[in-house]
C-alpha cells in the first residue's frame, strides 16, 4: 500500500490506519526485542522502517529480516594535506596532487647521463642525482657552489685516465681514510664509477676506488 489520497468524507477504517499510517511511519522501539514483541510476525510488511533507541540504529524490513539503513558516517570535512589541494566540507569533494610540492622527489629518482670531454669541471648544484661521464683525464672540483643537500649525490664515470676529485678549500671531502678541506682523491682505474655524496652543509663523502692525498 504505497499511498492513498484521502478525500473529505472518506471513512478511515482500521485497515487504512494500519496500511497507510502504521506501516509507513518510522516506529521507535527501545530495542529489537521490544520491536519483535510489538510487531510479531503477522503485521510485518516489506518496507517498514524502525528506529532502535539502544543502538541508535535505523532499520528497514526487507521482507524476511530487518536490515540497517546505510549510515552516512561521521566525516565532517576533507582537508587537503601535504602535496594535496582541494577538499571541502559538504557534497562531493575532490583532492588534487600538487606536483610542484613533490618535484624534488621526482628529481631524486631520475638519473640523467651526461657525457663530457672537459679536463676541468666543477660540480654544480644542478648535477645532483645525475651521472657524469668524463672521457678525458682531468680534475673534478667539488666546491661551495656545488651546494648538495644531505643525501644528494652525483655519480662519476671515469672513462678517461688519471681522473682526480678535489675540493676548492671551502668544502670538506672524506673518503678512503682521508678527510679535510684541502684534499684530493685519485680515481683508481679507468672505467671506475665513483660517487660524490652530500652528507651535510659543504661536506661530501667520496665513495669508490679512490686514493686520498
Amino acid at each position: 500500500m504505497p499511498f492513498k489520497d484521502f478525500a473529505a468524507g472518506d471513512i478511515l477504517t482500521a485497515a487504512d490506519v494500519d496500511d497507510y499510517l502504521m506501516r509507513q511511519t518510522v516506529m521507535t522501539f527501545d530495542d529489537s526485542t521490544a520491536r519483535g514483541t510489538a510487531l510479531g510476525t503477522a503485521v510485518l510488511t516489506e518496507g517498514m522502517v524502525s528506529y532502535l533507541k539502544d543502538t541508535n540504529a535505523l532499520e528497514y524490513y526487507d521482507g524476511s529480516a530487518w536490515a540497517g539503513v546505510s549510515n552516512p558516517g561521521d566525516i565532517t570535512a576533507v582537508t587537503a594535506g601535504t602535496a594535496l589541494t582541494g577538499g571541502g566540507t559538504s557534497g562531493d569533494v575532490t583532492l588534487n596532487v600538487d606536483l610542484s610540492a613533490i618535484a624534488i622527489n621526482a628529481t631524486q629518482v631520475t638519473n640523467t647521463l651526461t657525457s663530457s670531454t672537459a679536463t676541468a669541471y666543477t660540480v654544480a648544484s644542478s648535477d645532483a642525482n645525475k651521472i657524469l661521464q668524463f672521457t678525458n683525464a682531468g680534475t673534478i672540483t667539488v666546491g661551495t657552489a656545488t651546494a648538495f643537500s644531505a643525501g644528494q649525490q652525483v655519480q662519476i664515470l671515469a672513462d678517461g685516465t688519471a681522473l682526480t676529485i678535489a675540493g676548492d678549500g671551502g668544502v670538506t671531502l672524506a673518503g678512503a681514510g682521508t678527510a679535510g678541506t684541502a684534499v684530493s682523491f685519485t680515481v683508481g682505474n679507468q672505467y671506475e664509477a665513483v660517487a660524490i655524496v652530500g652528507v651535510g652543509s659543504d661536506a661530501y663523502r667520496i665513495i669508490g676506488n679512490v686514493t686520498g692525498a
